[in-house]
């Protein structure tokens, strides 16, 4: 039996992080100390002042634990981890999981390329951004291929030149043709260099460069070409329109404002880059009504700050913080540089905090109920799925799907929501490798092996390394895995967990004759749910994009000539037999099991070609293998 009074005086003077739970051991809040001891105790101290919603909260408490750190900065960074693990109830949260487009020069290669990028890699190339539209990066990204004609292709050059002929970009005279060696590796880093002059707003060189052209070409009476400069150059103006608010100086900052009302919170951001505001993006935030700002300000700039790649040199505030200076020590060091964190009173600087406060303050008023709506399809559907399953601290959830048309190479998807909606980002593609013809419970075991076990490789590799986990590709691992079918692909799913040793909790997504979703598939039985709940909708949103991603992906490689069936490398068995072939057995597996007499009975079958079948699939593996 946990004896509240009897911890409280085992508490140290050090600093460190702090965890309630409540009697289902739940974790229910955490917060950071200087000294653990007086932080503490102050919750169990009838005699202070606490707000309704502090005593609510202590009133759960069924017991506590503690963590020691080495100093306050520590605490700060596992505070703002554990919250982001856990989610409590009752700390502050930040819904809001957005993350930002850059555009990415690939300067680490030879011959550099230009791309959108998500998130920011230690990879040795150049990031500018981030910008809050990827449709603005994309404009950009196609007006600098075609300005400086970058190449688009992904050939490892030099090792690739002259492999193979040039696509189409250099036919249609956007790509100067590296790839065969038309252009020395020198030249073509002088237009990547125009590229990042370019991207660090030097856009007048590039202006007067096309206007000049663009006059020349039409002295010379090319009008389609001056036509195309002309064009250009309007690209560029609006680019540099979208640039012009500028504020007093040339510095990288973020301003950050926030409106509330009763539980309601929204904060609007500003990015400023270069002197230049490049957008704004909101945030809503749930609260106590006792919430103080400084606590409110606080809870955002630590979450919003801990899940963001990039850190401006400044970060102007409408209001202060109680820790502002280790945070301000914190976000310093992960910046790797200093950062300011200031209240502006007046001026300038104090504008552009009041200009936040108001869109953040509109944004309240009038997007209020659809912010309440969305949260109860993606955070209230999660939560009905706990309950129903009966499970705790479901944050993420992955769903696979096999595709497969018969004789031809199987494909799986990997769909990943975190708090009920899509994280494309975490999107995968498999292509099975050891799984010959349809067999989905054999295809499922290879996909869901190389996808945890490539999770724990990565792991291992990026603590060697004393990286950051979040620059892995597949280090998250899910709360919950949905299988597209019932007992069979959940019975397969957890054979490989115990391989593996893992612990995950595995559904399945059983559907009715029609293919439509009609329960879970939870430990040995089927849970229903009334189809108008959002947890059915949510479940079946999941399912549905599973299935689309894996049928995209398939047929994508279709259409790229990179799916092809078994039956294509057999003598004499052209696209008119093949289709014959599978039409007749329905299944390659019956083709292979065919005799020989057998076979002939297809269609416009000759003896010859039924022979060359026969013993494409009879000979010895040392006489024929079968990729």
């Amino acid at each position: 039996m946990f004896n509240i009074e009897e911890e409280l005086k085992k508490l140290p003077a050090k600093p460190g992080v702090y965890i309630m739970h409540n009697d289902k051991d739940e974790i229910i809040y955490v917060g950071k100390a200087i000294k653990l001891c007086n932080r503490v105790r102050q919750y169990f101290q009838g005699s202070r002042n606490l707000t309704t919603k502090i005593q609510h909260m202590v009133s759960h408490i069924a017991y506590f634990e503690y963590i020691i750190t080495d100093s306050e900065l520590e605490a700060l960074v596992l505070e703002c981890n554990l919250i982001k693990e856990h989610r409590p109830k009752y700390n502050t949260m930040l819904k809001d999981d957005k993350n930002y487009p850059y555009i990415k020069v690939t300067t680490n290669e030879e011959y550099p390329r230009i791309m959108l990028a998500r998130r920011m890699k230690q990879d040795k190339c150049k990031y500018f951004g981030p910008y809050t539209s990827a449709g603005a990066v994309k404009d950009i990204i196609e007006l600098l291929r075609k300005l400086f004609k970058i190449r688009t292709c992904s050939r490892k050059l030099p090792k690739d030149i002259g492999k193979d002929r040039p696509c189409l970009y250099y036919q249609i005279k956007q790509c100067e043709g590296p790839c065969q060696d038309y252009i020395s590796g020198e030249d073509y880093r002088k237009s990547i260099d125009q590229v990042l002059s370019f991207l660090n707003g030097n856009y007048k060189d590039v202006s007067d460069m096309l206007e000049e052209k663009m006059k020349q070409a039409a002295a010379d009476l090319e009008f389609e070409q001056a036509a195309e400069y002309r064009n250009l150059l309007k690209s560029i103006g609006k680019i540099a329109d979208r640039q012009k608010i500028n504020s007093y100086g040339f510095e990288n900052r973020d301003i950050i404002a926030f409106a509330k009302e009763k539980q309601d919170a929204v904060v609007a951001v500003f990015f400023i880059r270069d002197g230049k505001l490049l957008g704004r993006e909101h945030f809503h935030m749930t609260q106590d009504e006792e919430t103080t700002d400084e606590e409110l300000m606080s809870a955002f700039v630590k979450q919003f700050y801990a899940g963001t790649p990039y850190l401006p040199g400044e970060i102007f505030l409408e209001c202060g913080m109680d820790d502002m200076e280790i945070v301000e020590e914190w976000l310093s060091k992960k910046r790797g540089g200093r950062v300011h964190i200031r209240i502006p009173l007046r001026g300038e600087k104090h504008r552009l905090v009041e200009l936040a406060k108001e869109n953040a303050s509109n944004v309240l008023r009038q997007d209020k109920e659809k912010l309440k709506r969305e949260e109860k399809r993606t955070i209230g559907a999660v939560k009905e799925i706990e309950q129903l399953l009966g499970i705790k601290g479901l944050h993420r959830m992955e769903a696979f799907d096999i595709s497969n048309i018969s004789g031809f190479q199987t494909v799986a998807s990997m769909v990943v929501f975190e708090d009920g909606k899509a994280r494309k980002r975490d999107y995968r593609k498999f292509r099975l490798k050891t799984v010959d013809g349809p067999d989905d419970y054999r295809s499922m075991e290879e996909v869901l092996t190389r996808r945890l076990l490539h999770g724990q490789k990565e792991i291992e590799e990026l603590k060697a390394k004393n990286e950051d986990l979040e620059f892995g590709s597949f280090t998250k691992f899910p709360d919950l895995l949905l299988m597209d079918g019932g007992k069979g692909q959940v019975n397969v799913a957890q054979r490989v967990l115990k391989d593996l040793k893992m612990d995950i909790p595995v559904c399945g997504m059983v559907k009715d004759d029609n293919h439509r979703t009609r329960a879970l598939y939870y430990n040995n039985d089927e849970i229903y749910f009334p189809k108008r709940s959002e947890a059915f909708q949510l479940v079946t949103r999941i399912q549905d994009e599973a299935h689309r991603f894996a049928i995209e992906y398939h047929r994508s490689l279709r259409a790229k000539g990179q799916v092809s069936s078994v039956l294509d490398e057999i003598k004499g068995v052209g696209p008119k037999r093949r289709k014959a072939l599978m039409k007749h057995f329905k299944q390659i597996q019956n083709i292979k099991e065919a005799t020989e007499d057998e076979i002939m009975q297809v269609p416009g079958m000759t003896r010859k070609a039924a022979k060359e079948i026969y013993s494409f699939f009879h000979l010895s593996k040392e006489e024929n293998v079968i990729n």
